[in-house]
């Protein structure tokens, strides 16, 4: 899928005075179904460890750390960044960089396990997947990810909420912590596509986005998709968005920014030889929608790759 991370805005830093500690400063909002935390760290330090009782969901909000989990090499983790980490499980963290002029922020959004269990039962009852093995459901092992615009935004609403002085603050988040689940799955499920992964029998998702990939130079058209599914054209939009959280153009139009990414690695191919080879008519629109995507042009992104 697309490589775009969106960042979130992040909330103000602690007054200074107000802090405890320069290391994993901790700012804390509990309320019915979920505790908010926000983590904040102002000098180096390294496998500073940190667990939590609950599902927690973390996102970068400034700086850089470095993450160990599940016994794995560490990994950088940035601004635009998700990692979703079970109940129980031991994190140790890398701030190799952390500063009083450079510190780290991180949220930490622990949700009750009953709370999932409803929001997970209510999908599968109302919103029943495609196939006979398909659910509504976590991928414990499909843990890291860049933000999209919609789970940057659903982020930055439960932030809000959490924060506030609403009375009705619990309402509204409980409705975010649903949309922020189902923002979670269709994130999971895009990336394991990526990835090349066979959902469930009976799953059309996967035939049809490697039909895309392998087409990217024919007429893709929303009507030819729905045939290849056997769906109706309002059926299958509705199917498609709801599984990867994006309309069957929008994914077209990623797969076709990846493979221009792809030829663009080599250093002696043209902009139009590129553009022509992705599925684009139009040397511009191509030029324009890498650039929004990217944000840089082709021609940028080519120099990158240049010895």
């Amino acid at each position: 899928m697309q490589n775009q991370r969106v960042l979130i805005t992040p909330p103000d830093l602690s007054n200074e005075k107000s802090l405890k500690t320069l290391v994993e400063n901790r700012s804390v909002y509990t309320l019915n179904h979920c505790e908010l935390n926000i983590f904040e760290t102002y000098e180096s330090s390294k496998l500073v460890p940190l667990k939590f009782n609950d599902f927690v969901v973390t996102s970068m909000l400034r700086g850089k750390k470095v993450m160990h989990l599940f016994d794995e090499p560490g990994f950088d983790y940035l601004p635009g960044e998700t990692v979703v980490i079970p109940s129980n499980i031991e994190m140790k963290i890398d701030f190799p960089e952390a500063s009083k002029e450079n510190p780290t922020q991180c949220l930490a959004l622990a949700i009750d396990t009953t709370k999932i269990t409803e929001t997970l039962d209510f999908l599968n009852e109302r919103y029943p997947k495609k196939g006979s093995d398909s659910y509504w459901q976590l991928n414990y092992q499909n843990y890291f990810f860049y933000n999209n615009v919609d789970l940057a935004s659903t982020i930055s609403k439960l932030i809000k909420e959490c924060t506030s002085t609403s009375i009705t603050k619990d309402v509204i988040a409980d409705l975010t912590l649903q949309e922020l689940l189902i923002r979670i799955i269709q994130t999971q499920t895009a990336k394991s596509l990526d990835a090349g992964a066979v959902l469930q029998s009976n799953n059309p998702i996967f035939e049809v986005t490697e039909f895309i990939k392998l087409n990217l130079k024919e007429n893709i058209n929303l009507k030819s998709l729905s045939e290849k599914a056997c769906m109706s054209t309002a059926s299958f939009y509705r199917f498609f968005k709801r599984e990867l959280g994006m309309s069957p153009i929008e994914y077209v139009l990623n797969e076709k920014i990846k493979y221009a990414k792809k030829l663009l690695k080599n250093p002696s191919i043209q902009i139009n030889e590129v553009c022509y080879l992705s599925g684009f008519e139009d040397a511009n629109y191509f030029i324009r929608l890498f650039k929004k995507h990217e944000g840089i042009t082709p021609k940028q992104y080519q120099l990158l790759y240049v010895n």
